[in-house]
């Protein structure tokens, strides 16, 4: 895998495509969707496998991807809550409550990172787990 960089994209999910940011800097990692009304697509927060929303104005879909950007799980988690760690997770993707499932989002699927920005590089496949 590539070195990530803060930056905008889209995330593909079968024939959908969603708006994207992704979070690769600490600065922008720390500060995810804090101090927001809402978030127009998704997340991407990279080299992370837990997050919190303490400081946070609305509930938010969370989804643990593993390396090969496959989802491990999803949750909602409402304002003022610490996540769970989830061992085989390597990045996090953060939406608004409710919109991961009307994308089909779920475990054991594959979502693939397209990035606007040249130096950024998404994961690859990977070996079966």
């Amino acid at each position: 895998m590539g070195k990530w960089a803060d930056g905008t994209g889209t995330l593909g999910l079968a024939a959908l495509e969603v708006p994207l940011e992704v979070a690769a800097s600490y600065r922008a990692r720390r500060r995810g969707l804090l101090g927001r009304d809402g978030v127009t697509g998704a997340l991407l927060i990279v080299r992370t496998n837990s997050v919190h929303t303490f400081g946070m104005r609305f509930a938010i879909d969370v989804a643990y991807l593993d390396r090969g950007l496959r989802v491990l799980s999803v949750v909602t988690m409402r304002p003022g809550r610490l996540g769970m760690v989830r061992p085989r997770g390597r990045h996090v993707l953060e939406a608004e409550a409710g919109a991961m499932a009307g994308w089909g989002l779920r475990p054991g699927v594959r979502v693939r990172v397209d990035v606007a920005d040249a130096t950024a590089v998404t994961a690859g496949p990977t070996r079966a787990e």
